[in-house]
This record gives C-alpha cells, structure tokens and sequence, in this order.
C-alpha cells in the first residue's frame, strides 16, 4: 500500500481541541500547505492540503496542491490516481488538467500528456501553473518550445521568485542545469531571502562541477532555514565532491613528469 494511502478524507478525524481554543479550519490548513510548498517542505504541505481537503471536498485549489506536491516528491503514480480522481468530479479545471499531463509526462506517457495539457490550455490560458506544467511536458518531449512556455508563466508575476524558482526545478528534473542555474539566479533577484532558492542555486552549480560557489550558495541557505530538506545532505555532497577534486589534483601534480 501506497505511504500516502492514508490521504482518503474523513470528517471524524480531526483531533480534539480544548474547549476554548478557536477551531482550525479549512483557510488555515490552506495558508499552511502554501507555507510548507514555499519552504521546500513538501510532505507536509501534501498532508495540510489533504486536511484542506477534509472541510471542503470540492477545493479544487487544494486537489491541485495535493497533485502538485506527490510530484515534487517524485510519487508521480500516486499523483496519477489523484488527478484522476479529482477529475472525475472537476473534468474542466484547467489546472486539475495540467496537473495530470505533468504526472504523464513524468511516466512517459508522452502522447496523452500533451492532449491533457492542450485541454489546460484550451480551458484557461492565463494561469501559470498551466504554462510551467505545459513546459514540464514539452522538456518530457525534448521540444524547445519548452523555453517560451516557462518564460510565460513567469512573465505572469514577473516580480515574484516563486514561478522562476519552480521553473529552475522542472529544468533540473531533465538535467538541463545550465538553465535551471540561470532561472535560480533570477529567483534570488527577486528574493534573496528564500532559503528555497539558495538550496536550488547550490544545487545547480553543484551539478555544473561549480564547487566552491555551491558550498557558498548552500551555507547561505543553511543560515536562513537550518531545518531545510536536504541541506545538509546536500552540504556533505558538495563537500565530498571538493574533496574528491582536491585529492584528484594532489595526484595529478605528484605524477606529472
């Protein structure tokens, strides 16, 4: 059984609360699960989003979020079944729609991903999440068309490092981390202060043999958010990939003739 099989909603399984203590209720867990996605914390926010779920089955927004995050988790089956089911009650929402082609093209299912996300399109053109997930599917298919698609959804909000910072990741799922670093780079334009977006800029260089400037990138992320998934994982990572260099060259100048 799936670990996310739990997510099945049920109107008796809220916790107790002391009599006095204001109720939590469905705009709250909804500010919630968007805290935890803007923090990298993607399990959580999935589980603030099925609670959202739990006070209001028929919250698109939060069926998207659900959605959304099983495939930052890399859950892109269980994200499938989800969309499925959401768009069995909601077959026109364009997100709902865009949601299921990425888990597609994630499965390589490249044909009916493109028909989903055409159908996005079709139904709402003016939502971002529909243009980064029409991307998501073109990289799927090795289309450069891909490009104009994510510049579109971040000329939706030009100003805000969230779109460029999810846009940075959907380059480095298909290892194009030249890309991601460049799209990284304009979301720390636009808020130096995300620890998100430090840990995707270290990761990026990382990727591209940039040692020294991911260590850099990484420590500042790990001062904003010492709790960020991953970090110090990633830190280690970094630190073993300098060291490898380092010996690499010590026996490179202690063998030249």
């Amino acid at each position: 059984m799936s670990r996310f099989g739990n997510l099945e909603f049920d109107q008796n399984s809220e916790e107790s609360v002391p009599q006095g203590i204001a109720l939590k209720d469905e705009g709250h867990y909804y500010a919630l699960a968007n805290t935890h996605f803007e923090s990298g914390r993607f399990e959580p926010a999935l589980r603030a989003f099925a609670k959202v779920l739990e006070y209001n089955p028929r919250n698109v927004s939060a069926w998207v979020g659900q959605i959304r995050m099983l495939i930052e988790l890399n859950e892109y089956q269980e994200a499938k079944g989800w969309a499925e089911k959401a768009l069995a009650t909601f077959p026109d929402e364009s997100e709902l729609l865009a949601a299921n082609a990425v888990c597609l093209a994630r499965l390589g299912d490249l044909k009916a991903a493109l028909t989903f996300s055409d159908a996005s399109i079709e139904e709402r053109g003016d939502s971002p999440y529909v243009w980064l997930a029409r991307g998501d599917v073109l990289m799927a298919r090795k289309e450069k068309r891909a490009d104009y698609c994510f510049e579109k959804a971040i000329g939706f909000a030009p100003q805000d490092w969230i779109w460029s910072w999810l846009v940075s990741r959907v380059y480095s799922v298909y290892r194009n981390f030249a890309k991601a670093l460049r799209v990284a780079q304009q979301a720390l334009a636009r808020d130096a202060a995300r620890a998100v977006v430090w840990l995707q800029l270290g990761r990026c260089e990382l990727a591209l043999g940039l040692v020294s400037q991911a260590q850099v990138s990484l420590q500042h992320a790990r001062e904003l958010d010492d709790e960020l998934e991953d970090i110090h994982r990633v830190l280690v990572e970094a630190g073993e990939v300098g060291l490898v260099r380092r010996i690499g060259r010590a026996w490179r100048r202690l063998f030249q003739p």
